[in-house]
């Protein structure tokens, strides 16, 4: 009843339409209920009654069924048209509100949770959900009010022969409502499955190039055809059920027939009914059977749509990790003044990343943090913008502990240059103002201009209104990272991470991109996180990070005398530390 509440909660912008569509599926019945009652009428009181009264009538009768049937023409049009709008509008409510909390979900949701399988909720499940939002309603109102007219109609033809009908008709009720309850899961199943072939898909396709370049296209055949193999089976099961279920209501549906056929000759061969009433009678058979075909061949549909939203629902109700206090104030007028206060962290039940890390940044200073793979560098930079939460302790930005300000003014005073830099389909311009939504043409030129971009830019064909291609796939790796500079700089955030921007670079590409992250700096509270050293020597402080927290601190020459973990690096990089470095403070 839960599900079926907030399945009926996207009803309500639309219940103007849902009435309207009522209203018609009313008529609709109501046109088909009375035609064997005109007939029945035609043949007690009008063919009977000699050539002239037929003549005299049939015209007036026949005048009625055609504005009927005009009536019923546009009750079926607006049930079939606007019935569709109705589902596709709650289709794009859902998908609006699922995309919401796509957005809403922090990263250690999507750090377990495939893309493939998540855009399979957003496309396949949301499409039979609106089909069922449309027909569901609909087939059923149609379908009770057709049967209960109907069977009244029946029992005021003949009593005996309706209750046996409802008999069978018990049977097949509960026929249907056993199957019903096998074939749930096995549509959920289906659900699961597609979404696994979804999963294959995107994983093959996002890394092709990969794909490519290690000669495996043989090895992802063989992913997806397991995966497909499953979807299969799985359908396969689901129509196996389905043949069962349809064949024995079918043959339900004729034993409706031949016990009305039966019945019907005894009481004909008895005096209690003539011929006339039995294929009236047989007319209203028909459309008592019919709906009930309806709701049988309605039962696939309800249990995709069922399966489908309550996948949906899943997502819904899934809580986000980072979440904004109702009091939140925005952080206003930063400085950039940065403090970690024994700050530890781990991701769900694993072992703590970070223990007890306590580290305080001054406004407008350069700090640069080194150490292994697996220390908790990243991770550091990661709690600052609350993409995960600390465990324990508190970080603070000029005093403010970052989880009493809001979300949108924590992330916009903070500026992010990584290494894997993604770029969304679309022009250069397009992606460069992604640091600032309403930004004018001569703003992004500016910021083009400080990451050292703008020529390389001009000298393309189109300009600025070049396509990148999906993910930058025309762009080389330092003019990707330039692109990503200049939307930080369009941004102008007092404080900057930049989370090993240059690690991947050529020798060319790497001096053009620390010139344009020496201008970006600039009177910014920096963080730095660098594997090579030689592109932090100028920081105020470098921090060695371990497993075991914050070791070393101090500047590049405070360091290399030190002779520890940093001096360490340092010669393993230069193969020998100059003499030079080794002076005295």
């Amino acid at each position: 009843m839960n599900i079926l509440n907030r399945f009926v909660r996207y009803y309500k912008p639309y219940r103007l339409l849902f009435y309207t569509d009522m209203l018609c599926a009313v008529i609709v019945s109501v046109v088909d209920l009375s035609f064997p009652q005109i007939l029945n009428h035609l043949n007690k009181n009008v063919f009977t009654q000699g050539r002239e009264v037929i003549l005299h009538s049939i015209g007036f009768f026949g005048a009625a069924l055609l504005t009927l049937y005009i009536i019923r023409y546009f009750c079926q049009y607006f049930i079939t048209c606007w019935g569709h709008i109705m589902g596709a509008r709650m289709e794009a409510d859902m998908r609006r509100d699922l995309f919401t909390q796509f957005q809403r979900l922090s990263f250690s949701y999507y750090d377990q949770n495939n893309t493939g399988e998540l855009m399979s909720r957003l496309v396949n499940d949301l499409f039979d959900i609106s089909e069922l939002a449309h027909h569901g309603p609909e087939n059923i109102f149609i379908s009770f009010l057709k049967i209960i007219g109907s069977f009244v109609l029946l029992m005021l033809l003949n009593v005996p022969m309706t209750l046996i009908l409802l008999a069978v008709t018990a049977i097949m009720v509960i026929f249907s409502i056993q199957r019903n309850l096998k074939m749930k899961a096995v549509f959920l199943d289906n659900r699961v499955k597609i979404a696994k072939v979804n999963t294959s898909l995107q994983d093959s396709l996002a890394g092709i190039r990969v794909v490519k370049s290690f000669a495996n296209e043989e090895a992802e055949k063989m992913k997806f055809r397991k995966s497909n193999q499953d979807f299969l089976a799985s359908k396969a099961s689901s129509y196996k059920m389905m043949g069962g279920y349809f064949a024995w209501n079918s043959f339900f549906s004729g034993l409706l027939y031949i016990v009305v056929i039966i019945s019907g000759g005894l009481s004909i061969a008895g005096g209690s009914l003539t011929l006339t009433e039995l294929v009236i009678y047989l007319l209203y058979i028909n459309i008592f059977v019919q709906p009930l075909e309806v709701l049988i061949n309605f039962t696939e549909q309800f249990q995709k749509g069922f399966a489908g939203f309550k996948r949906f629902e899943e997502i819904m109700e899934t809580k986000p990790d980072i979440i904004e206090k109702p009091n939140a104030l925005p952080l206003e007028n930063v400085k950039g003044e940065i403090e970690f206060s024994n700050v530890s962290f781990r991701y769900n039940l694993d072992d703590d990343v970070l223990q007890n890390v306590s580290v305080r940044i001054p406004t407008g200073r350069k700090v640069a943090l080194v150490g292994p793979s697996g220390g908790g560098k990243t991770t550091l930079c990661s709690l600052l913008p609350r993409f995960y939460d600390v465990t324990e302790g508190t970080i603070t930005i000029d005093g403010n502990d970052i989880r009493d300000v809001t979300l949108d003014s924590l992330r916009n005073a903070i500026g992010i240059v990584q290494q894997d830099v993604y770029m969304f389909s679309g022009t250069i311009k397009e992606n460069i103002a992604y640091g600032k939504a309403n930004a004018s043409d001569q703003e992004i030129i500016e910021a083009a201009r400080s990451a050292n971009i703008h020529e390389f830019i001009m000298s393309l064909g189109l300009g600025y209104d070049t396509f990148v291609g999906e993910r930058g796939v025309r762009l080389s790796g330092g003019q990707k990272q330039r692109l990503s500079i200049a939307r930080v700089f369009l941004k102008n955030p007092p404080i900057l991470i930049l989370d090993e921007a240059t690690s991947a670079l050529d020798n060319e590409s790497e001096r053009y991109i620390q010139e344009s992250l020496s201008k970006l700096s600039h009177n910014r509270t920096t963080i730095i996180i660098a594997h090579r050293l030689s592109t932090i020597k100028n920081a105020d402080e470098i921090i060695v990070i371990t497993d075991e927290g914050v070791q070393e601190r101090g500047t590049h020459r405070q360091l290399v005398n030190l002779d520890g973990i940093y001096a360490r690096y340092y010669n393993m990089q230069f193969e020998g530390i100059d003499t030079q470095e080794r002076q005295p403070e």
